[in-house]
């Protein structure tokens, strides 16, 4: 059968589907729970969590299912230096971002307190509770983290957006790799290169990694139903992980706006742009993206541009200026059909059944 492969065997799942891990308060239990009952891997993005919410949130999950799931985090979670910039680099992203503030009324914030990593900390809590699955971004793991993980039984996943990236987390000894490509929505997690120089498409990224690669590769960005998922197995992938379909469901923690505009006409535009967390990421076309289109040198560096536009989030979001919002969301948009996540688990694996049945005719 299609769904028997190397990824569904190692992650203990039956059908090698994965959850796309949403991160900033996107993700929720239930979601997660719906998705591993279904016979997938449900996800979780925990990357702005503490140790202590990490722990709660795992919890709520081993209570909820017994099936394998994944908690994921960044390796690298701080862009600034030793965590603050200067009052010169700070002066130029009020007086950039002035113009948005005046417009809705509210005065400039202060300069973003200092960001101290959290992920040494947050891996802690994961090896103490062994989720099934740990999956990571922007980075890998030390040696020593990854050793500890193996000795635990816990499975390791790493993301890649080029193939320098897939042969250094098969160096590392992940136990799977995902070839993110950048139709994806959300953050591109590039380590090696700039993010800007890491826009591979999922298709040929798969592709290239398959070709030097020996671990199973997990496809991501543009998948969104059972084709999708017929495709990348097509073309050597061992799973799909799906994200804007099951951020569009009701179960995800997205706002009802946030699933309204992911089902609009608006979600035929999407932009990569740093604008509102300093790093480079999909959503939906808004207003300040288009506006300050090449004039990344005036954002502060992630997360302190996260903390400074949430100021913009919060007032936008009251007065329903929903242009100036950015709202996540892969390319693959248009096509989504689904508001229940066991109704889209459903149809992926109908779909993809119906593809493979039809090869054997």
């Amino acid at each position: 059968m299609w769904y028997q492969t190397k990824a569904s065997k190692l992650l203990g799942i039956q059908y090698p589907i994965l959850q796309g891990p949403f991160g900033g308060n996107l993700s929720s239990v239930e979601l997660v729970t719906k998705v591993s009952n279904a016979g997938g891997l449900g996800g979780y993005g925990a990357y702005t969590l503490s140790p202590q919410e990490i722990l709660e949130v795992d919890r709520q999950i081993k209570a909820a299912t017994n099936k394998p799931y994944n908690i994921n985090l960044w390796v690298s979670d701080t862009d600034a230096g030793d965590g603050s910039v200067s009052d010169e680099q700070f002066g130029k992203a009020r007086d950039l971002f002035k113009p948005y503030f005046d417009e809705l009324g509210i005065g400039l914030p202060a300069k973003p307190a200092p960001f101290k990593s959290r992920f040494e900390n947050q891996v802690e809590v994961i090896l103490h509770q062994r989720p099934p699955v740990f999956s990571f971004m922007f980075g890998i793991p030390s040696a020593d983290i990854l050793e500890q993980c193996r000795r635990l039984g816990i499975v390791t996943v790493g993301a890649a957006t080029t193939l320098d990236e897939a042969i250094a987390l098969e160096a590392a000894g992940v136990d799977l790799i995902i070839a993110s490509g950048f139709e994806a929505g959300g953050h591109r997690p590039s380590f090696l290169a700039s993010a800007e120089a890491s826009t591979t498409g999922t298709f040929v990224l798969l592709q290239l990694i398959k070709e030097k690669v020996k671990t199973p590769i997990i496809a991501a960005g543009g998948i969104a139903n059972g084709k999708g998922v017929a495709a990348a197995l097509a073309l050597g992938a061992d799973a799909a992980q799906i994200g804007t379909a099951f951020l569009a469901t009701d179960e995800s923690n997205a706002t009802p706006m946030h699933k309204q505009m992911l089902f609009s006409d608006a979600a035929k535009y999407t932009t990569l742009s740093r604008a509102f967390t300093g790093r480079l990421g999909r959503g939906l076309t808004s207003r300040i993206a288009k506006d300050l289109y090449q004039k990344e040198k005036g954002f502060l560096p992630f997360p302190l541009q996260t903390q400074f536009m949430s100021h913009i989030r919060t007032a936008a979001t009251e007065q329903e200026k929903w242009d100036m919002i950015l709202f996540w969301g892969g390319q693959i948009a248009p096509v989504l059909q689904h508001t229940k996540a066991e109704t889209l688990m459903k149809s992926i694996l109908d779909e993809t059944t119906a593809y493979f049945d039809h090869l054997k005719i």
